[in-house]
């Protein structure tokens, strides 16, 4: 074996290990994500319905529950996928030469296609993105791109190309994984869910988890058939082109990333609804939450009015004939578990510490307020740029140029700073979500929320989750470039439609905090001018049921 035989073998060797190593990690970083889902899942589903006496519908159930973790695995990993990768940036450039950190790299963020050819004593790397490979030898480091099709084969072992190439490396990386696994939940495995815990099997079939299958199957290739055909025809309304409709027929390169690109779409929509929402209802959820400082609120006034409303409520229950009108007796025993409920509360937060009363406030309400009035600063320091510089859309980036240059301004501090606040949008979005009149009804209930709920809430979380980092580059909260499919799609390089959106977040934010700001002050003046004493409806009394109205 010659002198360049051993060189190859020992570059084969080396990039073999690497690929090793980086599905170990995204297989341990994704079983990380599947427990913690699962734990979660576990503490809101309905017991009964696992422990039913019917073993089919508690099978069927058991198994929709690991479609649902999956799918949140996928959704939160969708949420760590830019926080992960601005950190792995800013980690490679103050540690470029780390032992320790040498698996940090961009093959595992993004994924690559390396191919390793051979001549002579010379050695070649080829590293490509989805399109193209990149030429790279150890005489020049700049890449050199010629087309996919120049050589014979794209993936494989062995692959020749103009008989110098060796053998080759595909590595898919986490952007590529998520993108991956969250067309798979969302067109695939959470309607399977869905239709699978709703089936019954056909009419004349055996009954069984197989008969379930089958319905669950015709049902998912119907639904597919339909979606498929809605997307062609949107497809052909918004973009009358004979290319672009041909495109559709090749299902998994254009049909699957132009169906997500409109859930994407949604789902940034989503957020520009739901994220101002938020924003503001953090500071009441937070109040409630944390306990206020006396002079905000009088505890013991709160626990005195407690006690005596269960009083009352009790001799209610307790002599139900001296009362003229007709009650409710299920009405009144609700309503006295709700105030014993809201004792123990009022109880665990007058025992709370003058640190924890007198400083955790108002700490926590500087910190909304800095990072909400941050957000707003930044997104309108962004909308002049999209003015003035054209480099302040976002684009996609085929490979990822790790290590190599800070995507901040200020360094690691501005990093840290983009993923605070890319966390911090991301609850606030869940916030307004579940605050929200049309998505109320989906908030699950600790031990009382049924399969089909769960699955609706695993679905609007990965629409949710899946659009962050779109939603977050679009904003220009990062200058991270989108990795993989999350920067083809169409609607990113339109300019109105950026700056449109910028301009509505900002305006959305704003209005939403003035709103909650004010609200203080409106009940303030309503107080001094005296309308809070105005004669108004009492809605807190019980009504009169339709049966006692009848008696």
């Amino acid at each position: 074996m010659e002198g360049a035989d051993y060189e190859v073998l020992s570059v084969r060797e080396q990039l073999f290990h690497e690929r090793v190593r980086e599905c170990i990690i995204s297989t341990l970083l994704f079983a990380t994500l599947y427990i913690f889902c699962h734990i979660a899942l576990t503490h809101f589903k309905k017991p009964a319905e696992f422990t039913t006496v019917d073993e089919e519908d508690a099978t069927v159930n058991k198994i929709a529950l690991e479609l649902c973790t999956f799918t949140l695995a996928v959704a939160l990993g969708a949420v760590l996928l830019l926080p992960f990768s601005i950190i792995s940036n800013e980690v490679l450039l103050s540690l470029p030469r780390n032992y320790y950190i040498q698996w940090l790299n961009g093959s595992l963020i993004h994924g690559a296609l390396i191919l390793v050819a051979a001549e002579g004593g010379d050695r070649e790397l080829i590293g490509s993105g989805r399109h193209s490979l990149g030429l790279v030898s150890h005489r020049s480091p700049y890449p050199f791109h010629f087309p996919l099709s120049h050589g014979q084969s794209s993936v494989g072992w062995g692959v020749p190309l103009n008989d110098h190439l060796c053998f080759s490396f595909f590595a898919l990386g986490l952007w590529n994984l998520v993108f991956l696994f969250s067309n798979l939940s969302l067109i695939f495995l959470m309607p399977f869910a869905y239709f699978f815990t709703e089936s019954e099997g056909f009419a004349g079939s055996r009954k069984g988890v197989l008969a379930r299958v089958y319905e669950t199957v015709v049902m998912l290739m119907l639904l597919t058939l339909l979606v498929l055909g809605m997307v062609w025809v949107a497809s052909a309304i918004v973009d009358n082109n004979k290319a672009s409709r041909e495109s559709l027929y090749d299902f998994w390169e254009y049909y699957l990333p132009y169906l997500y690109s409109c859930i994407s779409f949604l789902g940034v929509l989503l957020l520009l609804v739901c994220t101002p929402l938020g924003l503001a209802r953090m500071f009441s959820v937070t109040g409630k939450l944390l306990v206020k400082p006396r002079l905000l609120e009088d505890l013991e006034e709160q626990l005195h009015c407690s006690a005596f409303e269960e009083a009352a409520l009790t001799r209610r229950i307790c002599n139900p004939t001296s009362c003229w009108l007709p009650l409710d007796i299920e009405l009144l025993h609700r309503q006295v578990l709700a105030l014993q409920t809201q004792r123990v509360l009022l109880e665990k937060r007058r025992k709370a510490s003058a640190w924890q009363r007198n400083l955790g406030y108002p700490l926590a309400m500087l910190c909304l307020l800095v990072l909400t009035g941050l957000s707003v600063l930044i997104v309108a320091i962004h909308i002049l740029e999209l003015l003035i510089d054209e480099a302040a859309m976002p684009r996609g980036m085929q490979g990822a140029s790790l290590g190599q240059v800070s995507f901040s301004k200020l360094g690691s501090f501005g990093a840290v700073i983009q993923v605070v606040l890319i966390f911090y949008l991301m609850v606030s979005s869940v916030v307004g979500f579940y605050s929200s009149p049309l998505f109320r009804g989906l908030r699950p209930r600790w031990h009382d929320t049924a399969m089909t709920q769960i699955i609706g809430n695993c679905v609007c979380l990965l629409v949710l989750s899946s659009a962050l980092p779109v939603f977050s580059r679009t904003l220009g909260l990062t200058r991270f470039d989108l990795l993989g499919d999350f920067g083809r799609f169409n609607w990113l390089g339109n300019f109105y439609i950026v700056f449109l959106y910028n301009a509505a977040f900002a305006g959305l934010t704003t209005l939403c905090l003035v709103k909650t700001f004010t609200a203080a002050v409106r009940a303030e003046l309503i107080r001094a001018f005296g309308l809070d004493r105005l004669p108004l409806p009492v809605s807190g009394f019980p009504r009169v049921s339709k049966k006692t109205q009848h008696q």
